[in-house]
């Protein structure tokens, strides 16, 4: 039996549509991540599955149990465990106050392990946590009544660094005790690291569906190559190259799949996003020195003056390599595709039709 099975499920907030015949099957024991910009139709999936809204068309089950039937929902979530991405806790009390009322609704067989890996401030008033110490509340909640199913969206959004890599080795750990776990996020790395398949949502579509190796296949590696001298256009213009970007050495500093990847966009990575990158500053080392890129010619090449050429690659490497033998390369640097990269192989140029079919912009539906 699949732990979440959809058939064309449906919803659409009058004319404006939310998400529209999605199918897909969640085996049971697999870490399922849903992956896709805020805006796609991630919540609004969510949100029906958990039976919070009623799908326009379609069906959908969890844990065998039609989510549009309200006793069997009550059966089923005796199962799940849920994060949400807004966590909406009564601020006016205590943590600890707090789980003791969800425990009493819901059952509590872990609570105490639980505390003891994500310690939020149990003995503080919620309304004074931090959103990290909110989440870590929240992922107490969900795993306290020992669920057989996860259903997540964004729960790693708050968490610093290194208790996001608690939390996907405690996912992963769950997973060997057969845990089954649906999550949704924006996040490639975290996709990467913990998933088993993982399903692409477009302007309310599932456009992919693929585990996560042949999707990383797929979408290939952000190569950046600074070479030396300069280089004439069109020189990278061969087959499985996508994006191709040359510029001499006042562009070198432009972050690259080291970094992060290259935005899309053209901006350059926040502070924070940086710091989650690269780790703190080291002492005796200012923010300036961190940040800086190795592959300016000063520090890579000796002085020579040089050209930066960035690209996503989807082609035979061989092929690659035996085209970076003809350049006096100062420095390469080869990596997965960021984010960005990975949504424009499936999103690429937005219809103005289709993107007025999902609602807001920069909030999820």
């Amino acid at each position: 039996m699949a732990a979440i099975r959809t058939n064309d499920l449906t919803k659409y907030y009058g004319d404006t549509r939310g998400i529209e015949d999605l199918s897909l099957d969640v085996r049971e024991g697999e870490v399922f991540g849903f992956l896709g910009p805020n805006g796609a139709g991630k919540s609004t999936t969510i949100r029906m599955l958990m039976g919070f809204q009623s799908p326009t068309g379609g069906s959908a089950a969890v844990l065998g149990h039609d989510v549009t039937d309200r006793s069997a929902m009550i059966e089923a979530k005796r199962s799940i465990g849920y994060i949400p991405a807004e966590m909406g806790f009564d601020e006016g009390v205590t943590g600890r106050r707090f789980l003791r009322y969800q425990a009493s609704l819901k059952g509590d067989t872990r609570s105490e392990e639980l505390l003891e890996l994500f310690d939020p401030p149990m003995d503080r008033e919620i309304g004074e946590y931090s959103t990290g110490n909110k989440r870590k509340l929240a992922v107490v909640l969900a795993f306290m009544h020992d669920p057989d199913l996860l259903i997540m969206d964004e729960p790693t959004a708050g968490l610093d660094p290194l208790m996001q890599e608690r939390f996907y080795e405690f996912i992963r750990d769950e997973q060997e005790q057969g845990v089954t776990v649906f999550f949704s996020s924006h996040i490639l790395s975290e996709v990467q690291k913990i998933c088993d398949r993982v399903g692409v949502i477009r302007n309310g579509h599932l456009v992919e569906l693929e585990n996560v190796e042949t999707l990383l296949d797929r979408t290939g590696k952000r190569v950046s190559v600074h070479v030396a001298g300069t280089i004439e256009p069109g020189a990278f213009d061969i087959d499985g190259a996508h994006d191709v970007t040359v510029g001499g050495d006042e562009e070198s500093s432009r972050p690259t799949a080291a970094d992060g990847g290259e935005r899309t966009n053209g901006s350059v990575p926040s502070t924070t996003e940086q710091n989650a990158n690269e780790g703190d500053v080291n002492e005796g080392e200012t923010s300036e020195d961190a940040t800086s890129d190795p592959r300016d010619g000063a520090s890579s090449g000796g002085g020579r003056e040089g050209t930066t050429v960035s690209f996503t690659y989807t082609g035979d490497y061989n092929v690659l390599l035996d085209h970076l033998v003809e350049y006096d390369i100062l420095d390469l640097d080869i990596a997965d595709a960021p984010l960005e990269d990975v949504f424009m192989r499936f999103y690429g140029e937005v219809d103005p039709d289709q993107e007025s079919g999902t609602v807001g912009s920069g909030t999820d539906v």
